[in-house]
């Protein structure tokens, strides 16, 4: 199904990216990950690509020049990070870093791909989004807005590729036991059933790719068990 397929990964240095990255390298495909970090662990399926993705518009290029001999056969659109604050406890800088990590990068990354795959006729998009992508928080205006706006995005290009046999997925994490929430107030319950394994995810996108040809698995809400927030204690 995946051998010496070609496929991107975006935020593949930790935790969801990584994972995915391990799972689609166990199913003989090739992936080229996208991350500002080296992951600590070496393949010969694999290829890394350092680049800062909250910068994408000015390293488009480099990413556009590395792949323009190499069949792309999919991308998963993983990258992005939290930080939960009120508004104005952003800088402008910090808002337009954090969109373009959390929004620019997935729609700039599809741009790039999107001719190959129209003119190839084949080819499939899988975004990880959030709960966040349907549901909103206090101090997650900055985050809800780009998972929203990821959402949105989604749906179009889903109706914009449909004839032209691109699949394209959306799958919707609620808390993933991740480096995630290291610099984060909150993270997930410690049970078992009160937070979602990376590899819960890695294991749907296998599923995903597997549906037959003609049908689509529009879009995924994954959630744990239980609903449980843990508060951090201040230091």
């Amino acid at each position: 199904m995946l051998s010496n397929k070609n496929i991107i990964v975006t935020g593949s240095s930790s935790g969801i990216g990584l994972s995915i990255t391990k799972t689609l390298l166990k199913n003989k495909a090739n992936v080229i990950g996208v991350s500002r970090r080296t992951p600590n662990f070496s393949n010969k399926n694999y290829q890394h690509i350092g680049f800062d993705l909250s910068k994408i518009e000015t390293e488009y290029d480099k990413l556009g020049n590395f792949i323009k001999d190499k069949p792309i056969h999919g991308l998963i659109s993983n990258a992005g990070t939290g930080k939960l604050a009120s508004l104005e406890n952003f800088s402008p800088k910090q808002i337009s870093e954090f969109i373009n990590l959390n929004l620019n990068s997935h729609i700039i990354i599809t741009r790039l791909l999107l001719p190959n795959f129209k003119v190839n006729n084949n080819g499939f998009l899988i975004y990880i989004g959030s709960e966040a992508s349907y549901r909103v928080g206090k101090y997650g205006s900055i985050y809800s807005a780009c998972k929203f706006g990821l959402r949105g995005f989604v749906k179009s290009i889903r109706i914009e590729t449909s004839s032209n046999n691109i699949k394209v997925t959306q799958i919707n994490p609620g808390m993933v036991k991740t480096p995630f929430y290291n610099n984060l107030k909150i993270s997930p319950g410690i049970e078992y059933d009160e937070y979602i394994e990376p590899n819960d995810i890695s294991d749907v996108i296998i599923d995903v790719l597997k549906m037959r040809t003609g049908t689509v698995i529009d879009e995924i809400n994954l959630t744990s068990q239980k609903k449980i927030i843990t508060f951090k204690r201040k230091k």
